[in-house]
C-alpha cells in the first residue's frame, strides 16, 4: 500500500515560470505539490537581464521574477527537489498511482505536469560545438564582457537576437546580426532598436556555414540563403579574434514523453482542450508545447489554466484510489511593508549592505556554529582595496568572523580571501577577486557550510563526496554578472566543505587574464578539475551531482 506520507498529488517537472505558476495554484488549492528541477529553479528566463513586458512589473530581471514566484509557491506549501527525472511510469500501479523516477529516487503521485521548457537550439554550422566556450556563446548577459572591444556576430532573427544584439553593443566594438530571411520574425518595436543602432549591421538572407580558428575564432564562412554564394568573413585588424552569439530558438525538452504521449513533427508535446497530453494524468504547459508566442506571460497564463484542469483530475483520482496525500502546512507569506524603509535603515553599518541584506546575513550568522577567519592576501591593485573593505565591513556585523591580512607566497593569484578556521587551518574555500554581484550569495553560503553542518543535500551526493579518496583541486572561473555561475560555485564549495581532500577556488576572470588566456575562457562558468593525474575543463551550469560525476 502506498504510504501517503510519501505521496504527492502533483509532480511538476521543471522549475521555470510555467512550473512555478502551476505550483502556486496547486498548492494554494491545498494539493500536495512537488517541483522537480535538474539544474536551477527559474529556468531559461534567469539569464534574461531585463524583463519589461510582464504585466504589473515595470522592470525586473528574470532571476528576480522567478525567485519571487518560488517564494510564493513555498509560502503556499509547495516543495522543491533538485533531481533529474529519468523516466515516467504513467500507467497506474496496483494502488492506482503513477511513479516518477529520478536519479535521487522514485516519487509516487496522482498527476504529472511537464513544464520542462526548451533549451537553446544549436545553429548547426560547422565548428559550432568545437568552439563552445572559446568564442561561441548563447548568453549575452553571462559572456558579453569577454568580447569587449571585439567584433561579434549574432545568429538569429527573432526577439532574443534583436534584444541581445543591442545589449552586446555595451561591450563589442561592432555587432553584425545574421538573419536567415528577409526580415526579423519578431515585432517591429523589438527589432527597431537593433535596426537603428549605429554599432549594429544587419545582413539579411545570410547564415554562418562554418567557423575556424586556433585557440579562438579567426574567421567565418557566410552563405547567402537565396543564392548559395559564400564569402570568408574576418574581423577588422590583423589576426583579430571575434565572438559568435547564437539565438536560434529553442528545442522543446520532450524526451520524457517519448513512447508515452504524442509529440508533433517539431517535437512539441500535443495537448487537448484540458491541457492534458494523450496519456491520462500527464499534463503539459509552457514552452514544451507548440504555441505562437513564447513569453513569460503566456507561460504563466497557460500554467494557471493547466493547474485548474489538474485539480479536477487529482480530486477524481483521490476519490478513485482512496489515497489523499498529507499536505504540508503553508508558511505565512511576508506581509507587504506599510511604508518605505527609512533611508537610515539602509546604510548600516558602513553603507555596503541594505536593511534586507543585513537581515539575511544575520540569519546566516546565527546558524554558524564555529568562528571563521577571512584570511586576505592582497596586492597594490584597487581591487585589493575593495576586497579588504568588503571583508572588513562583513566582519563588523558578527563576532563569528574576523579578518587576518597575510603575505601570500610569491606567484599566488591576488587578491584573494581564504576561509579559515579559528586555528588558521584552511577550509579549502577561496575567492580571488571580490565576491560581489551574483557571487555574494554563494560566498555567504560558503561561510555557513564551512562553519556548521551546512545545507542539506541528497544522501547519494553526500556519500559520493565523502568517498573522494584523492586530492582534487577545483577552480571555477566566473563573471559577477553571470546568473548561471552561482549554482556551480555552490556545488563545488559544498563538496569541498564535506571532504578535506577537495579544494574549491573561485576566480573572477575579469581580474585574472592569465587564467582566461591559459584555458581560452570566453564563456562562464568554466569548471577546471585537477586531481593530479588529469585535468578536466567543462563549461556551463552544473549541480552538485554533475560535479561529482565529473570528479568520478
Amino acid at each position: 500500500m502506498t504510504d501517503t506520507k510519501n505521496l504527492y498529488d502533483a509532480v511538476v517537472i521543471g522549475g521555470g515560470p510555467a512550473g512555478l505558476t502551476a505550483a502556486i495554484y496547486l498548492s494554494r488549492a491545498r494539493y500536495r505539490t512537488l517541483v522537480v528541477e535538474k539544474d536551477r529553479i527559474g529556468g531559461q528566463i534567469t539569464i534574461t537581464h531585463e524583463v519589461v513586458n510582464y504585466p504589473g512589473v515595470l522592470a525586473t530581471t528574470g532571476e528576480a521574477l522567478t525567485r519571487t514566484m518560488r517564494q510564493q509557491a513555498e509560502g503556499f506549501g509547495a516543495e522543491f527537489k533538485i533531481a533529474e527525472v529519468t523516466n515516467l511510469d504513467m500507467d497506474p500501479n496496483e494502488d492506482g498511482v503513477k511513479i516518477v523516477h529520478t536519479d535521487k529516487g522514485d516519487i509516487a503521485c496522482h498527476a504529472v505536469l511537464m513544464a520542462t521548457g526548451a533549451s537553446p537550439r544549436l545553429a548547426g554550422f560547422e565548428g559550432e560545438e568545437d568552439f563552445q566556450g572559446h568564442g561561441v556563446a548563447y548568453c549575452a548577459t553571462c559572456d558579453g564582457e569577454f568580447f569587449t572591444g571585439k567584433e561579434v556576430l549574432v545568429v538569429g532573427g527573432g526577439f532574443a537576437a534583436a534584444e541581445e544584439a543591442v545589449f552586446l553593443t555595451k561591450y563589442a566594438s561592432h555587432v553584425t546580426i545574421l538573419v536567415r530571411k528577409d526580415d526579423f520574425s519578431c515585432a517591429a518595436s523589438v527589432s527597431e532598436p537593433a535596426k537603428t543602432n549605429p554599432k549594429i549591421t544587419i545582413r539579411y538572407n545570410t547564415r554562418i556555414a562554418s567557423i575556424a580558428g586556433d585557440t579562438a575564432l579567426r574567421s567565418a564562412v557566410l552563405e547567402n540563403t537565396k543564392t548559395g554564394e559564400r564569402e570568408t568573413w574576418k574581423p577588422a585588424g590583423d589576426n583579430e579574434t571575434f565572438g559568435v552569439f547564437v539565438f536560434a530558438g529553442n528545442t522543446p525538452a520532450t524526451e520524457l514523453a517519448n513512447g508515452i504521449a504524442e509529440v508533433d513533427d517539431r517535437k512539441f508535446i500535443v495537448i487537448d482542450e484540458h491541457n492534458m497530453t494523450t496519456k491520462p494524468g500527464l499534463f503539459a504547459a509552457g514552452d514544451v508545447c507548440n504555441k505562437a508566442l513564447r513569453q513569460v506571460a503566456t507561460a504563466v497564463g497557460e500554467a494557471a489554466s493547466t493547474a485548474s484542469e489538474m485539480e479536477r483530475y487529482i480530486k477524481a483520482q483521490q476519490e478513485a484510489t482512496g489515497l489523499t496525500p498529507q499536505v504540508k502546512e503553508p508558511e505565512q507569506l511576508p506581509a507587504a511593508p506599510a511604508k518605505a524603509e527609512p533611508a537610515a535603515a539602509k546604510t548600516q553599518p558602513g553603507g555596503l549592505f541594505t536593511g534586507d541584506v543585513l537581515a539575511q546575513l544575520n540569519a546566516v550568522f546565527a546558524r554558524m556554529e564555529t568562528p571563521l577567519v577571512l584570511r586576505l592576501s592582497l596586492d597594490d591593485r584597487p581591487v585589493s582595496t575593495e576586497l579588504r573593505g568588503y571583508m572588513e565591513e562583513l566582519a563588523k556585523l558578527t563576532d563569528k568572523l574576523s579578518v587576518d591580512i597575510v603575505v601570500a607566497p610569491e606567484g599566488d593569484d591576488l587578491p584573494k580571501v581564504e576561509l579559515c578556521r579559528a586555528d588558521g587551518a584552511w577550509t579549502g574555500l577561496a575567492f580571488h577577486g571580490v565576491p560581489a554581484g551574483h557571487e555574494f550569495t554563494p560566498f555567504v553560503l560558503g561561510l555557513y557550510n564551512a562553519s556548521s553542518a551546512g545545507q542539506a543535500i541528497e544522501d547519494a551526493d553526500r556519500a559520493a563526496a565523502y568517498a573522494i579518496d584523492r586530492k582534487v583541486d577545483i577552480t571555477v572561473a566566473i563573471g559577477l554578472s553571470c546568473t548561471m555561475c552561482p549554482d556551480l560555485v555552490q556545488a563545488c564549495q559544498r563538496i569541498a566543505t564535506l571532504n578535506d581532500n577537495v579544494t574549491a577556488q573561485v576566480y573572477d576572470v575579469a581580474h585574472f587574464p592569465s587564467l582566461q588566456q591559459k584555458y581560452d575562457i570566453m564563456s562562464v562558468p568554466c569548471l577546471i578539475i585537477n586531481d593530479g593525474e588529469k585535468e578536466t575543463v567543462e563549461f556551463g551550469r552544473k549541480n552538485i551531482s554533475g560535479v561529482l560525476e565529473l570528479i568520478g
